[in-house]
């Protein structure tokens, strides 16, 4: 039994992972994969840091549920904290397009905003503990 729950909690926390990365990736008018195949160091960096966010969340969510849905529930909560944090910056950044600026390849950006994201990570997860 043990071992069927650690199996249904991986799959979730997989399915999670990579479902709050198909939805930032939704949230670009670029496509993420096609600038990183392209070599897009930029984008490279601020998807990483989303993984990365995304991750700590989780695995936070993760480590301080015992039951899948109530990890579920905080990872829907932190993750919407993400989201925000992208809609947010981008607003007090008006002087700076954050989705022209990572489709240019400016490394600068995408390096802030990975380190954004993950601070934000830091920060939400705290809430969750």
């Amino acid at each position: 039994m043990i071992v069927l729950n650690v199996v249904i909690s991986l799959f979730v926390i997989v399915l999670l992972q990579f479902g709050g990365m198909y939805i930032f990736s939704l949230m670009t008018p670029y496509r993420d994969m096609e600038e990183i195949n392209k070599g897009n160091v930029a984008v490279g960096l601020a998807m990483g840091g989303k993984f990365v966010a995304t991750g700590i969340i989780l695995g936070i969510a993760a480590y301080t549920n015992s039951s899948i849905w109530h990890m579920s529930m905080w990872f829907a909560v932190g993750y919407v904290c993400l989201v925000a944090t992208y809609w947010v910056f981008d607003w007090l950044t008006p002087g700076v397009k954050l989705s022209d600026q990572l489709k240019e390849g400016n490394v600068a950006v995408g390096t802030l905003l990975a380190a954004v994201y993950i601070g934000i990570a830091i920060a939400v997860s705290s809430l969750i503990i």
